[in-house]
């Protein structure tokens, strides 16, 4: 099985769908020889901010000068991109060995009556076997969606369960509640584990706290009075934060928004809670430069100045409230927005608060068949303005801003991982 090959195989797995529980990836990993079993976890669940916080996360401890496993979901450009360690894309010829490995045991399965894995399933077991054999110090895992049925909890334990803000989102899988959600996303809390968490709504906390307490878990939550923000601005920002006896001072991060320092400090968090409990061996001074080091594609990402191109992966309506807030921070003199949502996302609400911030709308599709039709959308956007321009080919769209824009505005395109992803790949290529 050669690289392509083995996309198309992962691929064609789609149509299984996404099927939350772990009989499957726990039968496939059986056939595996159990690789996921004696890795070190740091589980990462939550609605929002996952991947920022498990980049800061790993790139912290690769500073420590630890060899660490990044497993997340979904890719932006390259399905390689899922599967990292030290930053390191995982290689073609592993992703193909593996997978061709992965296909013999799926097929055992088939003959044995069982159901087949899913793609995520699949995409898991890889990343287990390769941060297996590659022999990692340290695995940050990214839950794929939810967590108690999610595919990565199928590992026994974990350093620490950290969960990221919790907010509406997948209500036709998780629930309609926060409780609910909150429920599903407690699932990762592990028997006599450590928990660090947001800040979460009074409903929404209630709930971990209680999950945590019948497993006898020991539960944190990340003080966000105790951040002092120096500086914020187009370019990162730079923050003191104090934890229990810990104080560190002048943390510079990279990425964009007021929510990345607040990503930045449960990192932190987490870090300087397993240092205290001699789980993980790092100084502020690793802690500072792996912060300030990390880069996550895709959110709140410019990729081009003059005029300024920024794309952001906000999907759900907290993301959307954190892209407006964040545009405070850029100087231009028109926002042309670049927009395309998916059918299930939450659009009108979305679409609220985005559509009056901008003074021009390209509305574009994604390339996916749960894509919201662009006249559909341009419905909900006509609402709130009507300078809309509808471009269905991502390309066009991208063309559309540009002739729009001076070299003093400001394009943003949002909506959508999936989107955004696509339209990286082309304006890098510009």
């Amino acid at each position: 099985m050669n690289y392509q090959e083995a996309l198309a195989y992962i691929n064609d797995k789609e149509k299984f769908g996404s099927r939350l529980g772990l009989h499957s990836i726990r039968k496939l990993l059986e056939l595996l020889g159990n690789p996921h079993l004696n890795l070190k976890y740091i589980h990462v669940g939550g609605t929002n901010g996952k991947g920022s916080t498990s980049s800061y996360l790993a790139n912290s401890l690769e500073a420590a000068g630890y060899k660490v496993g990044l497993f997340t979901s979904p890719y932006l450009e390259r399905f390689n991109e899922r599967i990292q360690i030290n930053g390191q894309d995982i290689f073609n010829k592993d992703l193909s060995r593996i997978t061709s490995l992965i296909k013999e045991k799926a097929d055992i399965m088939i003959k044995e009556g069982l159901e087949h894995p899913t793609t995520f399933e699949i995409v898991t077991a890889i990343a287990f076997a390769y941060f297996h054999e590659q022999k990692t110090d340290y695995v940050v895992l990214e839950v794929g969606l939810g967590g108690r049925y999610d595919s990565t909890n199928i590992i026994e334990s974990s350093l620490a369960s950290v969960i990221t803000t919790i907010d509406y989102d997948h209500v036709d899988i998780l629930g309609d509640t926060l409780e609910k959600i909150a429920f599903q996303k407690a699932g990762i809390i592990k028997e006599n584990g450590l928990v660090i968490s947001y800040p979460q709504k009074d409903e929404a906390l209630k709930v971990l706290k209680e999950v945590a307490q019948s497993k006898n878990a020991d539960f944190h939550t990340c003080p966000l009075e105790n951040i002092k923000i120096h500086k914020l601005s187009e370019f990162g920002g730079t923050f003191d934060f104090k934890y229990e006896d810990n104080v560190i001072k002048d943390i510079t991060i990279s990425m964009l928004g007021e929510y990345q320092v607040y990503n930045a400090a449960l990192a932190v968090t987490t870090l300087l809670k397993l240092r205290d409990k001699g789980l993980v061996k790092i100084c502020d001074e690793e802690i500072k430069k792996g912060l300030k080091e990390t880069r996550w594609a895709g959110r709140l990402e410019v990729l081009r100045r003059n005029p300024t191109f920024l794309i952001d992966g906000a999907h759900n309506v907290q993301g959307i409230n954190q892209l407006v807030k964040a545009l405070d921070m850029f100087k231009y003199d028109k926002l042309i927005l670049g927009v395309g949502i998916l059918k299930d996302k939450d659009s009108a609400h979305m679409i609220e608060l985005l559509a009056p911030k901008a003074d021009e709308i390209v509305i574009t599709e994604v390339n996916m068949p749960r894509k919201l039709k662009a006249e559909d959308l341009a419905k909900e956007i006509r609402k709130y303005n009507d300078n809309i321009f509808i471009e269905k080919d991502i390309s066009k769209a991208v063309d559309k801003t540009y002739k729009l824009a001076g070299e003093n505005d400001l394009i943003v395109f949002g909506g959508s991982l999936y989107l955004i992803g696509e339209v990286r790949t082309l304006v890098n290529l510009l």
